[in-house]
């Protein structure tokens, strides 16, 4: 029975045949048995279960063995397919103009084509698969055929082939005998395979040494052109001392013919041809010294001469492979030039002692006139101050009233004749331009002076019925105090005595790093004719005003001062529509930005003047009040209408318009959309509106507008002014 067992390596008739084996001896135990019937009919029971079990058993073994002669057909057909997908790859790469190679990972040769160093026919033989690639790179460094670099060993070649290797992609060229030229380009696969790929570049190589030959020649050509142009001699030496270029105008200067440079002379050579040239410069090497020098040569630069009074200039230079070029420039003009210009220099000396004398006597008799004006200047001035000292006493006691309106009207009536007073303290100073006194040039608060001038001219302005209007700055200006203030004053008094109704505008423009401050009115402007007049001294357009309204010293002075002060003052009127003066001064940092600890890098962003329309009185003042503090010059109006009037008046365009959307009697900003644009061209608007409806929203972006909601936030908005302003 044990040599009936079953085993696995058996194949599925000899499982069979054992089984029927096992189930007839059963069958003849059962039927020997002597036992009672329960017994037999329990090993009949078991022989008929054990049949089941090897009929099952015999039937999973078929299927089995069906399963394996399909997968051993599956195989089969893979393995043909893998055949033939080999075979394509061969076909394909066979096809392949260039030398192809595949290494695995392991670099080790998977496959090749017939082209596959066919430049090196010594190793063909040994490019069988499992070649390696360090046996490969060893092979075709011996290759008789291989053309190595000059100077470069076989082990050399093939230690630097192999570095190269270990990049993922490289492409370089081998030079093989016959002058042929193989380009080599390895590429690294995701895999880790290597794929080598050899192409045959000897015409392009070809091509590119003909071209580059080509270029060369035409670069010579071209150089020589050039060197034929120049009007200075030159010679091109290499570094043996040998002529290898030059132009005509060499022979020419060296007064040699030119049959004598000839390519391969060498500099010597040259030099005895021109000894008739004094070549020993005073005080340092001749050309002949300087190319014995060792190491680098430092240019070189000296004048030889020739007994007619010919002069020339020698220049030589080193060129890197210790080459020289050495040039000649004709001196001769120059040197004759400079020795008339000696005896020129002369002759004008003793013709400047002459008008010296003349110029002294012309000097004394306008210091005479001059004395005269300024003792007439300090008379008026001392004659001025007497009472003007007596009213100051008077307004002093009237300010201690113990009425608070006439308390404040006398302060700012004392703040004026303090301005006059000062005024013609500074007529004083004026007087002395002339002189050889300097100004105290600093920083000036705009600030502090515009609010000044605005208290001091405010009652002038209201008496002639002026809308006078100051619009503040937070700027400082490097200049003289007293000079600046005194400039700005004339320009606003000249202002409001010359407009007899309508407005007059101060405002502060900001540009790059200078501030400009500028006066409009609206008087009957100035004929053009006239513009240059009105800064002499003693001249009034108007010649019927009386002497007590000015001598018309005004704008002399102020041209005068802005002249010595180095601030350009500026002028734009036209008949009947007013004028705008200006005077620009660079920007200053403020003392106490000075003070600071490098807390402020930088000085403040400048402002931008902003046209402001609201209908809201409180809202505009605190808007005014707020930018005003940001730098920026505010103007505004309750309404569009009153708006564009005032800038039409003032013939001034703002930087920026700040509308309001709700403007009152059921009106927007959008119902006064094309007013706004046709009366402030190219002036960009910006909408200020607590009403949050996209309609709002989609309607601002469709017009090109700024849209800020309420309640404004004061960054956003000084932003906005910052990025929207013309021309900032």
């Amino acid at each position: 029975m044990r040599g009936l067992v079953m085993n696995a390596a058996d194949s599925i008739e000899r499982q069979n045949e054992k089984l029927l084996k096992i189930t007839e001896v059963l069958m003849r135990r059962v039927e020997q048995v002597t036992n009672d019937g329960g017994a037999a009919y329990e090993h009949f029971q078991r022989a008929v279960m054990l049949e089941d079990q090897v009929r099952t058993r015999t039937r999973e073994l078929e299927t089995a063995l069906d399963l394996l002669n399909q997968s051993n057909a599956q195989l089969s057909g893979a393995i043909r397919s893998a055949e033939a997908a080999r075979n394509t790859l061969t076909d394909a790469i066979e096809t392949v103009r260039e030398g192809f190679g595949l290494f695995d990972e392991d670099d080790l040769l998977v496959l090749c084509n017939s082209r596959f160093a066919m430049f090196m026919p010594d190793i063909r033989e040994h490019l069988r698969t499992g070649l390696s690639f360090e046996d490969y790179i060893d092979r075709a460094s011996r290759s008789r055929f291989l053309n190595l670099p000059a100077g470069q060993t076989p082990r050399q070649w093939a230690d630097r082939r192999r570095a190269r290797h270990r990049d993922d992609h490289i492409v370089f060229n081998v030079s093989i005998t016959g002058d042929r030229w193989v380009q080599i380009s390895e590429h690294r696969t995701e895999a880790g395979q290597t794929v080598v790929l050899q192409t045959d570049v000897t015409d392009i190589m070809r091509i590119e040494r003909r071209e580059r030959s080509r270029i060369l020649d035409n670069q010579s050509r071209l150089i020589g052109a050039t060197l034929e142009h120049l009007d200075q001699g030159v010679c091109i030496f290499d570094n043996a001392g040998v002529l290898m270029g030059w132009n005509n105008r060499a022979a020419e200067l060296l007064g040699m013919p030119l049959a004598a440079l000839r390519l391969g002379t060498p500099l010597s050579s040259l030099l005895e041809q021109a000894a008739h040239f004094d070549l020993r410069p005073a005080g340092g090497p001749t050309i002949a010294d300087w190319i014995a020098i060792e190491g680098a040569r430092p240019p070189l630069a000296y004048e030889m001469t020739h007994p007619p009074g010919i002069v020339l200039k020698v220049d030589a230079r080193e060129m890197p492979d210790r080459g020289f070029v050495v040039s000649f420039s004709d001196m001769t003009q120059e040197r004759r030039a400079a020795a008339e210009l000696r005896r020129a220099k002369e002759t004008l000396e003793r013709r400047v002692v002459e008008r010296t004398l003349d110029l002294e006597d012309a000097l004394t008799a306008a210091e005479r006139a001059n004395a005269s004006k300024i003792r007439f200047v300090a008379a008026a001035s001392h004659d001025l101050l007497q009472p003007l000292s007596a009213a100051k006493l008077f307004v002093s006691s009237l300010a201690e009233a113990p009425d608070g309106d006439t308390a404040r009207i006398a302060a700012k009536t004392q703040n004026a004749l303090e301005s006059v007073e000062s005024m013609i303290e500074s007529l004083l100073a004026i007087s002395k331009l002339e002189t050889v006194e300097t100004f105290e040039v600093g920083p000036v608060d705009l600030t502090r002076l515009l609010a000044q001038l605005r208290a001091e001219f405010a009652p002038a302005a209201a008496a002639k019925g002026l809308d006078l209007r100051v619009v503040g700055s937070s700027a400082w200006v490097e200049s003289d105090r007293t000079y600046f203030r005194r400039i700005v004053q004339n320009l606003i008094g000249n202002a409001i005595r010359y407009t007899p109704s309508g407005k007059v505008l101060v405002g502060v423009r900001h540009r790059g790093g200078t501030v400009r401050i500028e006066v409009h009115d609206t008087g009957p402007g100035i004929p053009e004719e006239s513009q240059e007049e009105i800064f002499k001294e003693f001249h009034r357009l108007d010649a019927r005003a009386s002497a007590s309204e000015g001598l018309g010293l005004g704008l002399a002075i102020v041209d005068r001062a802005c002249a010595l002060l180095g601030h350009p003052l500026g002028l734009r009127s036209e008949v009947g529509r007013g004028s705008t003066f200006s005077v620009t001064a660079p920007l200053a940092v403020p003392p106490f930005v000075m003070r600071q600890t490098q807390a402020i890098s930088h000085v403040a962003d400048t402002g931008r003047l902003v046209l402001l329309i609201e209908d809201d009185d409180e809202l505009r003042e605190a808007l005014e009040l707020a930018l005003g503090r940001r730098a920026h010059h505010v103007i505004d109006a309750p309404g569009i209408e009153a708006a564009l009037a005032l800038v039409a008046d003032l013939d001034l365009l703002p930087d920026v318009c700040l509308v309001d959307y709700q403007l009152g009697d059921g009106t927007t900003a959008f119902d006064g959309l094309d007013r706004l644009r046709a009366g402030l061209p190219g002036v960009p608007l910006c909408m200020l509106t607590a009403n949050r409806a996209p309609q709002v929203a989609e309607r601002c972006a469709k017009e090109g507008m700024e849209l800020i909601q309420k309640p404004v936030d004061l960054d956003t908005l000084d932003r906005a002014l910052k990025r929207l302003a013309v021309g900032g």
